[in-house]
């Protein structure tokens, strides 16, 4: 009995990773006839020039999988919403909110795909969640974010325009990516607007942000 009961257990795990990995690989199909236009799976990044970035149509997603939750990602594939208030590589035009939708289907293959994108720069279980006078200061003053992006506070708008939004980024990002990201930028983008923060903010206060921004509605 305890060996049938294995065995059933590993089929069962079989045929999990086999389902995952059929899903994987038809969001790879749908997203080299649907996605890669404007967005780029290949990494380190691409871009070395300023020239380089400009000719970008959409952001990099060689690390999505390290960057959004896997939930949230599902959920805006199949209803897109603007993230940037700006259009991509653009101060003056605002983002039409135009991405294309995916089906229930698509999305979850897409998902799937996106998510083994890993990047071995972001290391698990680093960040919490957690709000700090510390953090806030940082993001307020030290290092004006608010000049760049947007947030909400007590549900108004706050901030700038010409970054990504960070209202619901408790949702959308994981915490381990925003530390990660802080503390080397160059590696997701090497021709980038954004300070480099390794060189501002020590180890601690960057993990302080990350926590902070893990924290926004």
């Amino acid at each position: 009995m305890r060996l049938l009961a294995v065995t059933v257990s590993l089929g069962a795990a079989l045929l999990v990773m086999t389902t995952a990995n059929s899903y994987a690989a038809g969001g790879d199909a749908i997203f080299k006839k649907s996605c890669a236009s404007c967005h780029y799976t290949d990494g380190p990044a691409k871009e070395k020039t300023i020239a380089d970035q400009l000719a970008k149509k959409g952001p990099e997603l060689f690390y999505a999988g390290s960057k959004f939750q896997k939930a949230w990602l599902a959920a805006w594939l199949q209803n897109p919403k603007p993230i940037r208030p700006m259009k991509y590589n653009s101060l003056t035009e605002k983002n039409k909110g135009d991405h294309p939708k995916s089906s229930a289907g698509d999305a979850a293959a897409l998902t799937d795909f996106l998510m083994g994108l890993t990047s071995p720069e972001v290391k698990a279980g680093v960040i919490k969640p957690a709000e700090s006078p510390q953090a806030k200061a940082i993001f307020n003053k030290k290092m004006p974010c608010t000049g760049c992006h947007e947030f909400s506070l007590k549900g108004e708008l706050h901030g700038g325009k010409s970054g990504p939004s960070l209202v619901g980024v408790s949702k959308r990002l994981n915490p381990d990516w925003i530390y990660a990201y802080l503390a080397n930028i160059k590696v997701f983008k090497p021709v980038r607007d954004m300070p480099d923060f390794s060189s501002a903010l020590s180890p601690k206060e960057m993990e302080n942000v990350a926590a902070y921004l893990a924290t926004f509605e």
